[in-house]
């Protein structure tokens, strides 16, 4: 799917998240020379065609990238802001089958991550997610725009609004990624920074862990 420029993948950056845990907006934490949302920004546009962010708060939305918020009211979680990924993405790119989202909180995730969800794809409604420690990763992957009716459909009257349980049933492509070795020992590539502690961790491995 992505051996040729024009058939790589958009990204949507999640962060309309309230980051209540690290008690400030985890975008705009400073993080090497820059801010977090820079530092994911900067390692994830390589490997794909254009990068959004969606994000409720108006000092994430001036950082420079294409922004939008949730377009459901009320804070839905993540499965909002997939949900608005996949409508941002069905009007400003039109023949993308497909939008690779992933957490803002999510530093370090591997600088092949596209590429091989990419090629797990058998079908036009397939999720491709990757998987590390024997666990999925729902909110990092590639989501058919083909979803955005149906999850806005749950979101108005939701059951739950955990995102494995929107995933039941449909088709999941799983990719494993294991752990990275690192002078601070074993690293999750998927590694989430979610409180002050992680965030010193993270900080302490960026040099380790280029970006």
């Amino acid at each position: 799917m992505t051996d040729r420029t024009d058939s790589l993948p958009p990204a949507v950056i999640l962060s309309g998240g309230r980051s209540s845990r690290m008690g400030e907006a985890k975008a705009l934490l400073a993080f090497g020379p820059a801010r977090l949302v820079d530092h994911v920004a900067a390692r994830i546009a390589p490997q794909v065609s254009d990068l959004f962010i969606n994000a409720n708060d108006p000092s994430i939305r001036l950082t420079g990238i294409d922004a939008f918020a949730d377009g459901i009211s009320g804070f839905r979680g993540p499965l909002a802001g997939i949900h608005a990924a996949l409508a941002h993405i069905r009007d400003a790119r039109p023949g993308a089958s497909h939008v690779f989202v992933l957490p803002v909180d999510c530093p370090f995730f591997p600088r092949d991550i596209v590429r091989r969800l990419s090629d797990a794809l058998t079908a036009p409604s397939d999720i491709s997610l990757a998987a590390s420690g024997g666990r999925m990763h729902p909110v990092l992957g590639l989501w058919p725009v083909s979803l955005m009716d149906p999850l806005a459909a749950w979101l108005a009257d939701p059951p739950t609004l955990k995102v494995r349980a929107f995933l039941d049933g449909r088709p999941v492509r799983i990719t494993d990624y294991p752990m990275v070795e690192t002078a601070l020992g074993p690293l999750d590539p998927f590694f989430n920074v979610n409180i002050p502690a992680d965030l010193d961790r993270a900080r302490r491995l960026l040099d380790e862990v280029k970006p």
